[in-house]
């Protein structure tokens, strides 16, 4: 029986024939442009396939890329926070330096008179005993420092070396119950004992009769007898005075200049008179 269709050429045939078509093609193409136009619509044709393949390779590059800078973003937050805890432990350290370089400045300001040695001291320890107003401070005999000496800071009168040691002193604050200091009122030249009442923010002044001209708001200031306190410094300033019925004396409180509850930097004092011999020399 006959076949419909016809048998056509053998594969080989058609191969040979095939490449000859394409290199027909591939010369027209490239040496005469003969398929410029239609290369523009199958460009079009082919282009939703590519970007369909490419699709992927665009979607992982995206997600790395977050991925990336996500990442990023929080190594660069975690190491921005360190900064800033720094900075602000710095900023911390910053405003301690410059509170005690003021505290400092006015120690160093304070109306004592220039003709004197002085030494900036700092307080070490303070007393725990309630009934005892003391502290140490971290300057001794090496440097010069001698019982009975004075000591100020930058408001006033703070108190006196009691003992020394080497490298470290004790100094009575002027509350102390065992305490007393010579004063002048500033006002009228009346001269009195103010001394300590073991509590940090007053003093008394014992033995003044009723009659006697102080009133509140009078500046004391240490009156030079017994030799113990240069004359002139600021001891505190009256602010109750009473009289009950039948006693004989005023019942006359102080308050001290020097806060006594928040002193850190003393300033010790050298009367003129005294030679000293020091490995550290004293602020001129």
């Amino acid at each position: 029986m006959k076949p419909i269709f016809g048998r056509g050429p053998s594969l080989p045939i058609r191969l040979t024939l095939a490449v000859l078509a394409c290199l027909l093609l591939m010369v027209a193409d490239s040496r005469y442009h003969a398929f410029a136009g239609a290369k523009v619509y199958l460009n079009s044709l082919v282009s939703p396939l590519q970007y369909m393949a490419n699709s992927p390779r665009i979607l992982l590059d995206s997600a790395s890329t977050q991925l990336m800078s996500r990442q990023s973003l929080l190594a660069q937050s975690e190491r921005l926070e360190r900064e800033l805890f720094l900075l602000r432990d710095d900023l911390l350290r910053l405003r301690h330096l410059e509170q005690e370089n003021q505290r400092l400045r006015d120690l160093l300001g304070s109306p004592v008179h220039y003709d004197t040695r002085r030494m900036v001291a700092e307080i070490m320890a303070v007393d725990t005993d309630p009934f005892s107003h003391q502290v140490v401070i971290d300057k001794g005999s090496l440097q010069g420092v001698f019982e009975g000496q004075p000591v100020l800071n930058e408001q006033g009168v703070v108190g006196q070396i009691t003992s020394v040691g080497k490298t470290t002193s004790r100094v009575l604050l002027i509350t102390d119950t065992s305490h007393g200091i010579p004063v002048r009122v500033a006002r009228n030249d009346i001269r009195a004992i103010a001394s300590g009442s073991g509590q940090l923010d007053r003093l008394v002044l014992h033995n003044i009769t009723r009659n006697t001209d102080i009133q509140e708001g009078d500046v004391l200031l240490s009156s030079g007898l017994a030799g113990r306190f240069p004359e002139g410094y600021p001891v505190g300033r009256v602010s109750h005075v009473g009289y009950e019925e039948g006693q004989p004396f005023a019942d006359i409180r102080v308050q001290p200049f020097a806060a006594l509850d928040r002193v850190r930097y003393l300033l010790l004092l050298w009367p003129e008179h005294r030679l000293i011999d020091v490995h550290e020399e004293p602020v001129p």
